[in-house]
């Protein structure tokens, strides 16, 4: 028999780390972004494979307006000003630092946002892009969409600039990280 009170703990226990979980998620999907697209060259970062694929310059673009209209808006009651097909119609180049500053201000607008949350606050509707979910489900749907575009990213830079861009180092037969995803700055510069 369960102690009174109990699933309430565990309940707000979890709902405590699900939100300490994704705001260290998007801070880590950040800084491995940072890191991919740091050593490439801007026309690199605006280049597609093709027409039916985006660059990673757009993909930037669309990780900032998702985030801000599901979390910064959806959840945190900003106004919502997204032009989500204008991330992907975006061809002119626009400097990676413009690029990575608002994604990155982006992020700090989210994770105050999350850390206000409770764990209470996790069962409670909104309606975002037209879809009526719970509070639970955007922050999901949002660390699950930056995972999935960081990725992607990822692969774009690792495709022109091979092994310059890392994150972890074999140390001993096992993964050590060579990048602080708290911070902005690898840990072993090389």
């Amino acid at each position: 028999m369960t102690a009174p009170g109990s699933t309430a703990t565990f309940e707000r226990e979890t709902g405590t780390a699900i939100i300490a979980l994704s705001r260290r998620y998007l801070r880590e999907y950040l800084t491995k972004i940072r890191l991919s697209v740091s050593v490439l060259e801007d026309h690199v970062v605006w280049s597609r494979p093709n027409d039916a694929s985006n660059s990673i310059g757009n993909l930037l673009l669309h990780l900032t307006g998702n985030a801000r209209q599901w979390i910064v808006s959806g959840i945190g009651g900003a106004p919502d000003m997204r032009d989500r097909q204008a991330e992907f119609d975006q061809r002119a180049p626009m400097p990676v630092t413009v690029l990575i500053d608002r994604l990155e201000q982006t992020i700090s607008d989210v994770d105050r946002v999350l850390a206000s949350l409770t764990p209470a606050d996790l069962a409670t509707r909104r309606v975002i892009q037209a879809n009526d979910v719970t509070v639970l489900e955007a922050v999901y749907h949002v660390v699950e969409h930056f995972s999935m575009h960081t990725g992607q990213i990822i692969l774009l830079a690792k495709a022109d600039q091979g092994d310059r861009v890392q994150f972890y180092e074999m140390v001993d037969g096992h993964p050590r990280l060579t990048a602080d995803f708290h911070g902005r700055t690898p840990i072993h510069p090389r």
